[in-house]
């Protein structure tokens, strides 16, 4: 009779994810503290760290026979659509001329308390649209981790009981998902 297999569940999976981006950064930062490490070897430490971690995460993933099951809410096509940016003609910023005297004087400071409260208001929906963003680009790393692993999770059938074969898979793939990351590191390296 044949075993049932277990799924892991890609929420599960991408909150794993940022836990080992948190070690990560929080071994690169207490390595680093008696240390003038270059921003080169914090990248192929950082590398170094996140490899092993996926390595071993596939290891397993492939030696019990894991699968991924994606319950990770569906993310539509979002777009802005500002008629002021779609048309392409910005609006000028406004000039305001107050005049001297008393009078000039009060229209500014009323002029700055209005200018004031409207960067302000300004600045909170910026910083919405800012969470927005970031959130769009987890969701983005998601997708793009996810599927990865799932890729690589098909093999868990093949793999399930064996060790060496388990191994070269997660070897292979992790040598494919990090390896290019490495390789740009040094060019870039190199070439600086």
């Amino acid at each position: 009779m044949k075993a049932k297999q277990t799924y892991l569940k890609g929420k599960s999976v991408f909150k794993v994810s940022l836990i080992v981006i948190g070690v990560t950064i929080l071994t690169v930062y207490l390595t680093g503290e008696n240390y003038n490490r270059s921003l080169t070897d914090n990248f192929y430490l950082s590398l170094g760290v996140i490899s092993c971690a996926l390595f071993l995460f596939m290891i397993y993933g492939l030696y019990k026979g894991v699968g991924l099951l994606d319950n990770f809410p569906k993310i539509e096509d979002y777009k802005a659509k500002t008629p002021i940016f779609e048309s392409g003609n910005m609006p000028l910023a406004p000039s305001i001329e107050v005049g001297d005297g008393i009078g000039g004087l009060l229209v500014s400071i009323l002029l700055w308390i209005g200018i004031t409260i409207l960067l302000t208001i300004l600045l909170v929906l910026f910083e919405a649209v800012l969470w927005l963003s970031i959130f769009i680009i987890l969701a983005m790393l998601y997708w793009v981790f996810f599927r990865a692993l799932k890729f690589v999770f098909r093999k868990s059938s093949e793999t399930k009981g064996d060790i060496g074969a388990s191994a070269m898979y997660a070897i292979g793939y992790t040598a494919l998902y990090v390896g290019w990351i490495f390789g740009l590191v040094f060019i870039v390296d190199s070439l600086g």
